[in-house]
């Protein structure tokens, strides 16, 4: 296992790219979904998808409140409810703004040995999980805030244990705790 470098260029076509569908899984593959855990808890995060270590496949893992999934090919559906909330991301480092999200939805894949994976996800974990699959589509969380205007810096030292796993980052200027930087 190891920890591999996070692109951190939003413009960089690794980020920007549809990804590739896995047609096998195999020991290969499982070793890159290991290399993700590393590299997403090294960064300190609670989710990653397989692009942002310059990898086009439909991978992603998270990992939050104790629980770690490791999902391929995932589908979302049944989309409910909606919610504002802060988001940044290790591929953009340092920036913060609010992003509009379903509260509430159903993850589908297959998980690292190739079962079939169903989650029901609500609110902060949907949230990660809505984070992770755009960016197997090449989006950005800048891309789905609404003002441009209220993306902010954040000042990458305040960072805080989010309790989940992550890590809070406080806006800069202001006392009260950001959501944990979804990767």
């Amino acid at each position: 296992m190891a920890v591999r470098p996070i692109v951190t260029n939003p413009d960089s076509p690794d980020v920007r790219g549809r990804a590739k569908r896995v047609s096998r899984i195999d020991d290969t593959i499982r070793t890159i979904l290991d290399d993700m855990v590393d590299t997403m808890r090294v960064a300190p995060g609670v989710g990653l998808a397989a692009p942002q270590i310059g990898i086009p496949l439909r991978m992603i893992v998270v990992e939050y409140e104790g629980q770690l999934f490791h999902v391929i090919n995932p589908e979302l559906s049944k989309l409910t409810g909606a919610e504002t909330d802060e988001e940044g991301c290790l591929s953009v480092p340092n920036w913060q703004g609010p992003v509009t999200r379903a509260t509430s939805l159903l993850v589908k894949g297959r998980d690292r040995v190739g079962r079939e994976f169903r989650l029901n996800a609500e609110g902060w974990l949907a949230r990660i999980f809505q984070h992770e699959c755009d960016h197997l589509d090449g989006t950005l969380f800048v891309d789905r805030v609404t003002d441009r205007a209220a993306l902010h810096w954040i000042d990458p030292d305040e960072a805080v244990d989010d309790g989940g796993g992550g890590k809070r980052r406080r806006k800069q200027g202001s006392g009260d705790a950001a959501p944990a930087p979804i990767q």
